[in-house]
């Protein structure tokens, strides 16, 4: 079984259009739905996907809930609920009853002032609900990540894209190593290994993976077997190489750990972390 726990499905041919990607994008500015993704996803061998954020539109959450309706393709959703909202209880309360609803994204811009406003107060509801909390950041962000974990332990807590760790071939990035080992050291933190070929300094990325494998084992040696995570940020991902490409690069490195380990990585604590219905 393989869950890919990050995928963006959306439609630019709807009535109300999407508000991001921009026509002007020619890559990404499509009808990317389910039927699309299995094409290529799965002759690799994928079962499952947790879509995270079809839009910063709060009525999105359900379009893509109606979606999984009709898929049992579509384990989750990782939605987009704006903390800091006044209404923000009464916004996650619509959706946290329906089983696919597995949490929020909130981006790196809430990790610059999580003492702001209701934040602490609205990430304990998360945690209240037994809902998990995904987030897009980079090093500068990885303390305040790292005070959130401290404070609401229960609070389970998903750093997206390897936390951006830059890729160059080489011993990963000084700053994001030592941020890294910090959050792993918080057994609530998990790390979604996603968006691999995006972080590589060189672009279009390179396919060989000896590119990578410095980055993969720092991870690795950090989260463990069990805190990992696999996602591949389709469409997205596709800006740096093909899905192929940077599942092959993700399963070499995993299967070299031994088969409990690709388990884990693939979907087992995906399982942990999303509890999906």
């Amino acid at each position: 079984m393989i869950i890919d726990t990050h995928t963006h499905f959306y439609d630019p041919s709807r009535p109300q259009g999407v508000p991001w990607p921009g026509p002007e994008n020619e890559l990404l500015y499509r009808t990317v739905l389910p039927e699309h993704y299995r094409q290529i996803a799965e002759p690799e061998g994928v079962t499952g996907t947790v879509v995270v954020e079809a839009s910063a539109w709060l009525d999105d959450n359900q379009w893509i809930l109606d979606l999984a309706k009709d898929d049992p393709f579509i384990v989750g959703l990782v939605g987009h609920v704006d903390p800091l909202r006044p209404e923000f209880k009464e916004d996650l309360k619509r959706f946290s009853d329906q089983p696919r609803f597995c949490g929020i994204r909130c981006g790196g811009g809430y990790f610059d002032r999580i003492e702001s406003g209701s934040f602490i107060d609205d990430m304990r509801f998360l945690s209240e609900c037994d809902l998990s909390l995904d987030v897009l950041v980079n090093s500068p962000q990885f303390l305040e990540v790292a005070a959130l974990a401290r404070e609401i332990p229960n609070l389970r807590i998903v750093v997206n894209h390897t936390g951006h760790g830059p890729i160059n071939g080489e011993a990963p990035d000084a700053a994001w190593t030592q941020g890294i080992r910090e959050l792993s050291s918080y057994e609530n933190v998990y790390l979604k290994v996603s968006a691999v070929m995006e972080q590589s300094t060189k672009q279009p990325a390179p396919e060989d993976d000896s590119w990578y494998v410095l980055a993969l084992e720092e991870m690795w040696s950090a989260f463990g077997q069990h805190r990992v995570i696999y996602g591949s940020n389709w469409p997205v991902c596709e800006r740096a190489g093909s899905f192929k490409a940077a599942m092959g690069i993700v399963r070499r490195f995993f299967s070299r750990k031994g088969q409990e380990a690709c388990d884990d990585y693939f979907f087992r604590n995906a399982q942990r972390v999303y509890r999906w219905g």
